[in-house]
């Protein structure tokens, strides 16, 4: 039999590596980074344990690769955002939306992220490159909070931090906390009526506090 070509080859290893992120990410949310077995992942996915630490080095290594993973694609999301930066109220609204709608469809960044809180932060300390990831995040902001000023629409004395940690919270809320306080509340935060007015109602609450001068 013939050996590969090399470009095949790279495409066959990029393909293994995406599967077992892709896996590991599911095997780390569900059961958290000192309940995930390794054996675990490799039976859930065509390859073997071996090839694992091949690829990544171990199940920290592992662990780390998928943290940054899933933060990459929630940065990736926001910097794909167009925005119509002539109307900063609209603006602002569509990139609180958008940043709902991501959270809502990668429920394992949400329970990524709780792991990594109950482990005080351990192991994303180690993942220096995520601090300058997280700047167009704030940038992005940063441009329309000072358009909207410009304009005369916006407060002044909130900063572009402010409104991230507002937005993330919310949006983080609805699936951190959707079983504990579906049950307390009979209500079902998922059901698609629902979840539409939760979107819209987190963009009235930004655009209402941003527009609202003190």
């Amino acid at each position: 039999m013939a050996a590969k070509p090399k470009a095949e080859l790279q495409r066959d290893a990029e393909r293994t590596r995406a599967e077992l992120l892709a896996v590991a990410t599911e095997v780390f949310a569900e059961s958290g980074y000192s309940g995930a077995r390794v054996d675990e992942i490799a039976e859930r996915t065509s390859t073997t344990k071996r090839m694992i630490y091949y690829y990544f080095g171990g199940k920290e290594q592992l662990y780390l690769a998928v943290l940054e993973h899933a933060y990459r694609g929630i940065r990736e999301a926001e910097q794909k955002l167009r925005v119509d930066h002539a109307n900063p109220v609209e603006a602002i609204r569509r990139l609180a939306e958008v940043t709902f709608d991501h959270h809502i469809a990668h429920d394992a960044f949400i329970r990524l992220v709780s792991i990594e809180n109950i482990h005080r932060g351990a192991f994303i300390k180690q993942l220096h490159d995520l601090r300058d990831l997280s700047r167009p995040a704030t940038s992005l902001l940063d441009d329309i909070l000072r358009d909207g000023r410009a304009a005369g629409a916006f407060r002044d004395d909130v900063d572009a931090l402010d409104v991230h940690l507002v937005i993330s919270s919310y949006c983080v809320f609805q699936v951190a906390n959707q079983y504990t306080f579906g049950y307390l509340f009979d209500t079902d935060l998922t059901e698609t009526s629902r979840r539409a007015h939760l979107r819209r109602m987190l963009g009235d609450v930004v655009v209402g506090w941003l527009t609202s001068h003190p």
